[in-house]
């Protein structure tokens, strides 16, 4: 994306949203813009979602080339989500860096209510270290205003490192990123909503490398077959498929729930289920009060994640 066409899409849509309030999209995205550009340079946590693509558009914005985007790639990533990480950063035209993690954590492997604690403390230290390297003052990451109302352990590791949210602090939520993303033409503007592999396997469940690797090649076979709001939950040898509720039409075919079944099963799965209320974020969240005894691990039952709510990828 070129500079002047930045600049034609970005002075259109301050034309476009009403200067009348300081809430409006067009006022916060100005406050973001003079949030990012007083750090003198940035390095934004890319996942290749809504809210970090965003991110770094405003980021070359405010800063030019002084900003870059990373990306930590760990078994938790799909191998789809870097390859789009590549090409946003490409559209966009941000410097994107990669860092690769090979190891699962223990923390993480034990899959406990505070795994993205412990992931995120990991993957921003590194994010961290390599901005250092470059002489990049601040890490940025995508959460927004909306991310503050939900459990997020992982936000609680942001803040212990340090990590700018500009998103949030410039109050913006996530349906007015959506709608800036579309009104600056950025390509994954409707990108659906995802979350690390992680989130595919219940609470209490050791993850392992083959768990996610499974996990991966079964959801290529839905992403394959025309899906683009789903998750497949990982339970034992059985994988339950959870599809968009306007989705689960593609299912009631016989001859594509055989080949969906057969290709499942192929990458490693032994049975294959099909969830009938649909897609539900985080439906994994309701097994924790079950499952997990109270511990010092485990969260205040006043603060567990409700279903609904899933550490997405769209940072």
């Amino acid at each position: 994306m070129s500079s002047s066409q930045r600049a034609g899409i970005s002075e259109n849509v301050r034309d476009e949203t009403p200067a009348v309030s300081v809430d409006s999209p067009g006022e916060k995205y100005r406050r973001l813009l003079a949030l990012i550009a007083g750090n003198g340079s940035a390095a934004v946590a890319f996942s290749g979602g809504v809210d970090s693509s965003f991110l770094c558009y405003a980021a070359v914005e405010a800063l030019g080339g002084a900003a870059i985007a990373v990306t930590v790639v760990s078994p938790l990533l799909p191998r789809s989500e870097l390859e789009n990480a590549a090409r946003t950063a490409a559209a966009i035209g941000i410097e994107h860096i990669t860092i690769r993690e090979d190891e699962i954590e223990d923390e993480v492997a034990q899959n406990g209510p505070r795994r993205c604690y412990f992931c995120k403390k990991k993957e921003f230290a590194a994010i961290q270290q390599a901005a250092g390297k470059r002489g990049v003052a601040v890490v940025l990451d995508g959460s927004n205003l909306d991310d503050a109302g939900d459990y997020r352990p992982g936000l609680k590791a942001l803040e212990e490192l340090g990590i700018a949210s500009p998103l949030r602090e410039a109050g913006l939520t996530k349906s007015e990123v959506r709608e800036l993303s579309r009104r600056f033409a950025l390509p994954n503007w409707d990108k659906p909503a995802s979350a690390c592999l992680a989130s595919r396997i219940p609470y209490g469940e050791t993850i392992s490398r083959e768990k996610l690797s499974r996990v991966e090649k079964a959801e290529t076979v839905l992403r394959d077959f025309g899906f683009r709001q789903f998750r497949l939950r990982s339970h034992g040898d059985i994988a339950r498929i959870e599809a968009a509720p306007e989705e689960r039409k593609k299912l009631f075919n016989e001859a594509a729930l055989d080949a969906i079944s057969q290709n499942i099963k192929a990458a490693g799965f032994l049975y294959v289920a099909f969830e009938l209320e649909g897609y539900r974020s985080g439906s994994l969240n309701r097994t924790i009060r079950k499952t997990l005894p109270e511990t010092a691990e485990s969260p205040a039952a006043d603060n567990l994640p409700p279903v609904g709510t899933e550490h997405t990828k769209g940072t």
